[in-house]
């Protein structure tokens, strides 16, 4: 019988304070609950404030059924505000939370040991607590998991210099149609077209996959010896919260149980789109 295998998303973890309520979400911690509904033993790193949102986001996340390692430290729980324009969310951000403080420990060390893949983004490198905190931790990483960066740019919290040391430490990286042309430009890569910019990216940085995902158009997901091109299904969307990191780990769930590359593309597109239908990220 196979292994499940063991997924970590490591980064934020903050309360979406949408128009109608707060949602528990954050980036890493919903690639891992995607992956945990896709087969895999999945487990959230990140801090919470010693608040009562942090309480209540650590009840949320036993009640998904995830595992976690999440620090309580002595900074407010994270909290975002959501304002959604035609269901597209448009996100302030707010900083100096406790996110921005996740501590190394020996327990976290441990679990990057036996780790088949790990989600990892920019956002939370804008401090440098955490961002020391994730890059030592993928150092403890296998050599041939699958280490993912979902750039996830949002506001300024980003600069070419995490993204590129980022991307030497990654084999996969995801990214959307906006994030691609704003690559474009940091890095200078010349191409007359999205698959010649994105093949000079795998080759560059040796990558596995590279994703590529452009909302409502399509996904193309590419590797050196193969491209998978698929048209975004149409859905009656509520909102795009937290589409993007179900792609990504219903993918690489699909990608670690034996699933072809066109099959484990499907599987995400499937899951993405569903997402959609649904309001928040963890559905």
């Amino acid at each position: 019988m196979r292994k499940k295998p063991v997924i970590i998303g490591i980064g934020e973890l903050l309360w979406d304070v949408l128009p109608t309520g707060k949602k528990a979400g954050g980036a890493p911690v919903n690639f891992a609950y995607h992956a945990s509904r896709g087969g895999a033993e999945s487990y959230a790193i990140s801090a919470v404030g010693n608040d009562s949102f942090g309480d209540e986001i650590l009840q949320e996340i036993q009640g998904i059924g995830i595992g976690y390692l999440i620090e309580r430290v002595d900074y407010p729980t994270g909290t975002v505000l959501v304002k959604l324009k035609a269901g597209i969310p448009d996100y302030t951000i707010i900083e100096g939370v406790a996110w921005d403080y996740i501590p190394l420990t020996e327990e976290m060390k441990q679990l990057a040991k036996r780790a088949d893949a790990v989600c990892f983004g920019t956002l939370a490198q804008r401090s440098e607590i955490s961002r020391e905190t994730i890059q030592a931790l993928l150092s403890y990483v296998p050599e041939d998991a699958y280490r993912i960066l979902d750039v996830n740019i949002r506001q300024h919290y980003y600069s070419k210099e995490i993204i590129e040391s980022s991307l030497r430490k990654c084999n996969v990286f995801k990214i959307n149609d906006d994030e691609l042309l704003l690559m474009k430009e940091l890095f200078h890569v010349e191409g007359t077209n999205d698959t010649d910019v994105c093949l000079k990216f795998v080759e560059t940085f040796s990558l596995k996959f590279l994703i590529l995902t452009a909302g409502a158009e399509y996904s193309t997901i590419y590797t050196r010896d193969e491209v998978s091109h698929i048209k975004t299904p149409r859905v009656e969307v509520v909102d795009t919260v937290g589409a993007g990191d179900s792609f990504t780990g219903a993918f690489i769930s699909s990608i670690l149980q034996g699933k072809t590359l066109a099959e484990a593309h499907q599987t995400a597109v499937d899951k993405a789109a569903f997402v959609c239908t649904r309001a928040g990220a963890w559905v």
